[in-house]
């Protein structure tokens, strides 16, 4: 007999495959919508788990924030929240009110949403132009999306840009930074199991041995590999 599959050991929520609560420091967004001011960067901290540095600031109003650090903000630096604000790194303005071609991150999707877009190391958005429908928005995948005018965003690139160009040397730093962020690791190739291991299991080959793109609906022990793929393999070149 086998043994249960990841994605099946996965869905019973032990604590192998959550994050840890340890090193984190506070949840990253802004101040509810009606807060605006000027405020002053306190500290700059490590969040476990997370590439970008975060930046605690204090408003004059009392309110504090915490928000993923853009490049060029250190302690002690003056910011500022509102519409009226300057276009300045570090200060968070509605989309409304920032210039075409500002590069921005930690984008709301909503108003008082907190912050939802370009918000990992060295991510940004860009804003395009302004419309009557709303802002149009570059996201970090090259995708234009229209945001309301009142979605907040901070001026600048999220600091840590480059982490990933710095190979991984030895496996025990790659295994702390997949358990600090609650993912499992190593991970073992299907193919290399036996056949009552894994639906991609058995056989001399290491191959499948069968189409890999399973349903959405399928149940756990089946989901495995292209999970309702609208398309696989190399693209086909459209004909002139």
């Amino acid at each position: 007999m086998g043994k249960r599959l990841i994605v099946q050991r996965r869905g019973r929520g032990s604590p192998t495959f959550r994050a840890a609560k340890s090193g984190k420091v506070a949840p990253v967004k802004y101040p509810p919508l009606n807060v605006m001011g000027r405020g002053w960067v306190k500290e700059l901290l490590h969040d476990a788990g997370r590439g970008a540095p975060l930046a605690y600031i204090a408003l004059e109003e009392g309110v504090d924030y915490y928000i993923a650090a853009p490049e060029g903000l250190y302690v002690g630096q003056t910011v500022e929240i509102g519409p009226k604000a300057p276009v300045k790194v570090g200060n968070v303005l509605p989309l409304g009110a920032i210039p075409e071609g500002t590069m921005i991150c930690n984008v709301e999707i909503r108003p008082g949403d907190g912050g939802k877009i370009a918000r990992s190391s060295g991510s940004y958005a860009t804003v395009v132009s302004h419309t009557p429908a709303g802002t149009l928005v570059k996201l970090p995948s090259k995708k234009i999306v229209v945001l309301p005018d009142g979605c907040r965003a901070t001026v600048g690139v999220v600091a840590g840009g480059g982490r990933k160009e710095k190979p991984f040397m030895k496996a025990g730093e790659k295994y702390h930074l997949m358990r600090a962020k609650g993912h499992k690791y190593p991970k073992v190739r299907g193919v290399a199991m036996a056949a009552v291991s894994h639906p991609h299991g058995g056989g001399s080959h290491k191959y499948p041995g069968k189409p890999t793109t399973v349903s959405r609906h399928a149940p756990p022990g089946r989901k495995v590999g292209l999970i309702a793929a609208r398309e696989t393999g190399r693209k086909k070149r459209k004909r002139k």
